[in-house]
């Protein structure tokens, strides 16, 4: 279901990046420039001196900008149209069944995964062993308990 060269991503988790890089650009950026023009005003030559510091900085800015840049720009949305899904796929949340116990897992893309809300990436060994499976199928997960198996029990 991914797009060759593309990114998946949830709407949510795009707005979330866009957020992040307006941040960057409009309030991070220009206050480490101004903190760098500062520092050179010092005239500090210390190894370690302000201006170093403040060079770094924005250097991981820059770096970060257009990393976020990047992703943005080569984006798919992938929650959209997944009312009455027939078999896994990016942007399906999956309950699945282990020892009677239900737990609900939504499918994204690498850029989104956070295992402690439940979002897994679709390259993870859970992700991968649900994907294009359908209701009532089994699927096993190596562990560093051993195996567990799942079954799928709903897909949205």
């Amino acid at each position: 279901m991914t797009k060759e060269g593309k990114i998946p991503l949830t709407k949510a988790g795009l707005d979330q990046l866009q957020k992040e890089l307006n941040k960057l650009v409009q309030k991070e950026r220009p206050e480490a420039i101004e903190r760098l023009v500062d520092s050179r005003k010092s005239g500090d030559m210390d190894e370690d001196n302000e201006e170093t510091q403040a060079k770094q900085k924005l250097l991981f800015i820059d770096g970060r900008i257009s990393e976020l840049q990047d992703v943005i720009n080569n984006a798919f949305i992938i929650d959209k149209g997944h009312d009455d899904c027939k078999k896994v796929g990016l942007g399906c949340k999956v309950t699945v069944k282990n020892n009677g116990k239900d737990s609900v897992f939504h499918l994204v893309g690498e850029w989104e995964a956070d295992p402690a809300n439940a979002k897994i990436s679709h390259q993870s060994p859970l992700g991968k062993s649900l994907l294009d499976k359908i209701l009532g199928d089994k699927v096993e997960v190596e562990a560093p308990a051993g195996k567990i198996t799942y079954i799928i029990t709903k897909i949205d």
